[in-house]
């Protein structure tokens, strides 16, 4: 019996031998598709957890706005510095201590980043940056919008980060900053990645030009879906008719879905020198202030010596090389778009009269016209200077009118 099972045993692993181990059937299904479902008497209800009481929220995504040269990076720096001691908040309050993670497609950690950090009094222990993503063996620079599954491994490697930075926000988005569907689409793995890590995630952006004494939430560069995505939007910039103190500057909440909006703090800019010839900038906090961020803040671009108005034109252009960059574009689709980034339509229409766009009606519907328009200006994702572009061109029109209802 023990030689006749011997025999079976050696032809089986004869067998195996000849084909190779079978192949694992896969695991049997239990449950069909179809959508997943909780009921509310299942969930236990629990409340937002606040790394920074109502202005930084423990596994949500924010975003910090201004225009150039109000600080943006050196207040979320303050903030990163605040964190790595368990220091306290402009409130008051005290922060709990941990980590922070740092990436900026701008400025450079060693002569940037780190004085900066270390003006602010940061444990510099406490302190990563993130300098690029290996890729088939190579280190290649990082990219948000494709490196975040590997960024969520080295943070749970780090351990302990409480406050990531990105800066700038945009960069996450692979596709037009301009279009609502791919903004969100491409900052949801953001809020994802601030979930999995239980840290706050705050994203820096920039002002779009003009829009001056609108809501400040409506003047985030892009699309509307930065603003709408993030839970908290904070805004820098100029303090309002404050002649005493010009240099002041305000930090103040423009949107908050998770907690009280309005109100903010007063800041300066201020030069140190956190180390022998090494000199860099950091926040000097000032008082509390009531008010929405409307009434607060101004911007630069608020005097009336007719710069606005050609910053919002400059910008209706760029938007344009943009969204005629594969040489047309539905009227209505321009109109879309021009809305979700909050650029007015007679701008876009001026910015079209400037370009030399045609509209043309076909099969019934109208079409913006532009073919090699970035080539033409050879200033793609540059900005547009309207002394450059020349004359106001015609438009063309059908039978002698224009009838696009844009």
């Amino acid at each position: 019996m023990n030689a006749q099972y011997e025999n079976w045993a050696a032809n089986i692993d004869a067998d195996i031998a000849a084909y190779g181990t079978p192949t694992p059937l896969p695991p049997l299904r239990t449950e069909l598709d179809g959508v997943v479902l909780k009921c509310a008497a299942d969930l236990t209800p629990s409340p937002v957890r606040w790394l920074w009481q109502y202005w930084l929220a423990l596994g949500k995504l924010h975003i910090l706005a201004g225009a150039p040269g109000q600080g943006k990076t050196t207040l979320a720096l303050a903030m990163a510095a605040t964190v790595t001691m368990g220091g306290r908040w402009p409130d008051g309050s005290i922060a709990t201590a941990g980590n922070v993670l740092i990436w900026s497609g701008e400025d450079d950690p060693a002569d940037t980043l780190l004085p900066r950090l270390l003006a602010a009094g940061a444990d510099r222990a406490k302190c990563f940056f993130i300098e690029g993503a290996r890729r088939d063996g190579e280190v290649v620079p990082f990219d948000p919008a494709r490196d975040l599954g590997q960024l969520l491994a080295a943070i749970e490697k780090i351990g302990g980060i409480k406050l990531l930075v990105i800066d700038p926000v945009v960069s996450a988005v692979a596709g037009d900053s301009h279009k609502n569907t791919e903004v969100r689409r491409a900052l949801q793995p953001l809020v994802d990645l601030a979930t999995a890590c239980d840290c706050a995630v705050l994203g820096i952006t920039h002002f779009a030009k003009g829009g001056q004494g609108t809501d400040p939430t409506q003047r985030v560069v892009g699309s509307v879906a930065f603003s709408a995505v993030a839970r908290v939007v904070m805004v820098a910039a100029k303090v309002k008719g404050d002649d005493e103190n010009k240099d002041a500057r305000i930090l103040a909440r423009t949107k908050s879905n998770i907690g009280p909006d309005g109100g903010g703090f007063h800041y300066f800019l201020e030069q140190s020198e956190p180390l022998p010839g090494i000199q860099a900038s950091h926040i000097a906090w000032g008082k509390a202030v009531d008010g929405t961020a409307r009434e607060l803040l101004t911007d630069p671009e608020d005097a009336t010596d007719g710069d606005g108005e050609k910053s919002a034109l400059e910008e209706a252009m760029e938007f344009l090389v943009e969204i005629l960059k594969d040489g047309s574009a539905p009227s209505k689709y321009v109109e879309s778009e021009a809305k979700d980034a909050g650029i007015a339509p007679r701008t876009v229409r001026r910015a079209s009269e400037v370009l030399r766009v045609k509209k043309r009606k076909m099969n019934g519907a109208w079409y913006w016209f532009k073919p090699n328009l970035a080539n033409e200006l050879g200033q793609l994702g540059q900005p547009i200077n309207v002394g450059q572009v020349g004359q106001v061109g015609q438009v063309e029109q059908v039978e002698g009118r224009d009838d696009d209802p844009f």
